[in-house]
C-alpha cells in the first residue's frame, strides 16, 4: 500500500512539472499532446523502477543488471516518445525550428532525471525502513536478554529465605512468621513490581532492608551491618532487582557471622537525577562453600547496567586489605 501511494505522488510530481512547463506556451493543447508521449513513458518508468527493477537488483545488489537494465529502458522509451512526438509534430507543424539540443538528448534528460529521483526516494526509504527493522531487533533483543538475567536473579533470595525458614520453623514461631512476612513484601516486589522497566528508588530500598532482616532473624547474634540511606526523591526511578546482587555477595563473602573483625556497610545516596550506592564488607581469603544454589555473580550485573545504563553509570570494584568495596553511580536517563 505504501508503494503505491509513493508511486502515485511521484506520477503526480511529473504531471505537475509538466503542467509548470506548459505555462506561457501559445498553443498549450499542441504542447501538451507532443509530450504526452514523455510524460505517459515517465510514468511507466517510475512503476517499472518501484515494482521491478529496484525490488529485484538494487535491493538485492545485483548493481550491474540494475544499471544495464534501467540504461536499456532508458533509452528505449526516450527513442520510442521521441518517434512519437516527431510523428506528431510533422502532422501539426511544417515549418523549421530553431537549432538547438536534440530532442532525444531532452526526453532522455527528462527520463534520466525521473529515473534518478525514484531511485533516490526508493533507496532512501529502503536503508531507512532497514535501519528501523535493525534497531527493533536490536531492542527486541536486549529485552529479550534482561528477561533472561531478571530470571537468574529473582530464584536466589527464594533458595536462601526458604532454607533459612525450614531452619527455625520448629524452634521459633515468631521468628517463622516474621521471616514469611519478610518474604511475602519480597516476593510480592519481585512477581509484581519487578516486570516493569523501573522502579520508584524507594521500593528497591524496601526489599533490601527486608532482606536485610530476613538475614538478620538467622540467629539472636547483633550482626555488624550497618545501612545509610539519604535519599533526596524516593520517587526517583531505578532499575529493580540491580543492587541486591553486590549486597548478596557482601552476604556471602563477609563471614560476618564471626562477628569480631568482620561488618557490611551499605549506603544509598540520591538527589535529583542521579543515585550512589556503595557496600563495603570484609571478606576471607579461604574460599567459602555455602549459597552454592542459584548464584549469578557480579558479571550478570555489568551486563544489566551495559544495557540498562550504557552512557549513565560508574562502577568501581575494589579489593584492600581484606575488605571488598563496590562503588556504582547511576545517573537518570528518564
Amino acid at each position: 500500500m505504501k508503494n503505491i501511494k509513493r508511486t502515485f505522488l511521484q506520477c503526480l510530481f511529473w504531471i505537475l512539472v509538466w503542467i509548470t512547463m506548459s505555462i506561457g506556451e501559445r498553443d498549450l493543447i499542441r504542447f501538451l499532446s507532443n509530450k504526452s508521449a514523455i510524460l505517459i513513458f515517465q510514468v511507466v518508468l517510475i512503476i517499472l523502477l518501484n515494482y521491478i527493477l529496484i525490488p529485484k537488483f538494487l535491493y538485492t545488489k545485483k548493481y550491474t543488471w540494475f544499471i544495464v537494465s534501467s540504461l536499456l529502458f532508458l533509452i528505449l522509451f526516450t527513442a520510442v516518445g521521441t518517434g512519437i512526438i516527431e510523428f506528431g509534430r510533422r502532422d501539426f507543424d511544417f515549418h523549421m525550428h530553431p537549432k538547438g539540443p536534440s530532442p532525444f538528448f531532452i526526453h532522455f534528460l527528462l527520463l534520466s532525471l525521473s529515473s534518478i529521483a525514484t531511485t533516490t526516494i526508493e533507496l532512501f526509504l529502503f536503508l531507512r525502513e532497514k535501519e528501523q527493522a535493525l534497531l527493533r531487533s536490536k531492542n527486541e533483543n536486549l529485552i529479550t536478554e534482561l528477561k533472561l538475567l531478571k530470571a537468574q536473579i529473582n530464584p536466589h533470595f527464594l533458595f536462601n529465605s526458604l532454607n533459612n525458614i525450614y531452619a527455625f520453623s520448629a524452634i521459633n514461631t515468631e521468628k517463622t512468621q516474621l521471616s514469611i512476612s519478610y518474604l511475602s513484601n519480597m516476593l510480592r516486589y519481585v512477581l509484581y513490581e519487578c516486570e516493569q522497566p523501573l522502579v520508584p528508588i524507594k521500593n528497591e530500598i524496601s526489599y533490601i532492608e527486608d532482606y536485610i532482616r530476613l538475614y538478620k532473624l538467622k540467629s539472636s547474634k547483633n550482626y555488624p551491618i550497618s545501612t545509610s540511606f539519604e535519599i533526596d526523591d524516593y520517587g526517583l526511578k531505578i532499575a529493580p532487582m540491580l543492587l541486591i546482587p553486590f549486597i548478596e555477595n557482601a552476604f556471602k563473602h563477609s563471614n560476618i557471622e564471626k562477628i569480631e573483625n568482620t561488618y557490611i556497610k551499605i549506603a544509598i545516596t540520591s538527589n535529583e537525577n542521579s543515585i550512589n550506592f556503595t557496600v563495603e564488607n570484609t571478606f576471607s581469603e579461604f574460599k567459602t562453600t555455602k549459597d552454592t544454589v542459584g548464584g549469578i555473580g557480579i558479571k550478570n550485573v555489568e551486563k544489566r547496567l551495559a544495557i540498562l545504563y550504557a552512557n549513565n553509570h560508574t562502577f568501581t570494584l575494589q579489593k584492600k586489605d581484606n575488605v571488598f568495596s563496590v562503588q556504582l553511580k547511576l545517573t537518570s536517563n528518564v
